[in-house]
């Protein structure tokens, strides 16, 4: 548990990570405190907005809706990965959520499902709705998940917090799905890397392994005499090509071919003598 950073230290946090804040009117005092708790303080939650548009995202966030004032979080990541902070404090994001996964992030293991809508999220988390439609189909550009990384790990560091206080809304209460797109467990190895290193540089990245090239005798190395197909147990060739590889197999093959072909051959030449005398009885008849 901890105290919320003063707005001031919050700003400084995330342009230290490297972000991109844009302030939103009088965000640091644009609040729902009058209307419970902030604090003490436990992790950040990820939303997403269902929402299009930057300026429409922002503005919905910050000013709330019929059923819900605002703010609806602290800060909005846009898809071109800017912060936009639209309040500080208290905000209407988390809602009413699982006790046993607040216990969970506290001790910073491994969540349970949510099943329970019992503990004010409001008051212990930090949050950031990001735009996306959130229907599976809206993408989640490179620069917006580098944002949400830094975002979580600008947090974590001021309060000494491990990656797993980071969690998405979908794993705080019964029946949400935000954010969908992505995993926040694979969000969580991003900024476990993050936090590896001080704020502002950049993790090394992860590259995918690189096939060595191939060039044309390695391939027929590899296709014709090193695959190593068992062979069936009732093929003849069992015996002098246990492993079944290409290239010995290919010329048995090839001769069982041949012997085929001349056993048609012979056929065909028998067929024909068959027809001749057939021809010449019906003459002679």
């Amino acid at each position: 548990m901890a105290p919320p950073m003063s707005a001031d230290r919050f700003i400084k946090a995330l342009r230290d990570e490297g972000l991109s804040v844009v302030e939103v009117g009088s965000w640091r005092t644009h609040n729902r405190n009058s209307k419970g708790a902030w604090g003490p303080v436990n992790g950040v939650m990820i939303h997403h907005t269902v929402t299009s548009g930057s300026a429409t995202s922002v503005r919905i966030c910050r000013d709330g809706h019929s059923q819900l004032p605002g703010p609806l979080c602290h800060g909005v990541i846009t898809k071109d990965g800017r912060v936009h902070l639209v309040g500080y404090g208290r905000t209407n994001h988390a809602g009413a959520g699982d006790g046993d996964v607040l216990a969970a992030v506290i001790a910073e293991r491994a969540l349970p499902k949510p099943n329970e809508a019992n503990t004010d999220g409001n008051a212990r988390f930090y949050g950031f709705e990001c735009e996306n439609l959130g229907d599976g189909k809206d993408p989640w550009p490179a620069a917006q998940l580098d944002a949400i990384e830094r975002v979580s790990a600008a947090i974590c560091r001021v309060h000494g917090w491990d990656a797993a206080s980071v969690i998405g809304h979908l794993e705080w209460q019964p029946g949400k799905i935000d954010p969908r797109g992505f995993t926040m467990a694979s969000m969580r190895t991003r900024v476990a890397k993050r936090l590896s290193v001080p704020a502002g540089k950049t993790p090394t990245p992860t590259t995918p392994d690189k096939e060595a090239p191939v060039n044309a005798k390695e391939l027929h190395e590899a296709v014709w005499k090193r695959d190593a197909i068992p062979a069936p147990s009732t093929a003849k060739t069992a015996k002098t090509n246990p492993t079944w590889k290409a290239e010995s197999f290919l010329p048995e093959t090839y001769d069982q071919t041949n012997r085929i072909l001349d056993v048609v051959r012979q056929l065909a030449k028998d067929v024909a003598a068959l027809r001749a005398e057939v021809a010449a009885l019906k003459k002679g008849a």
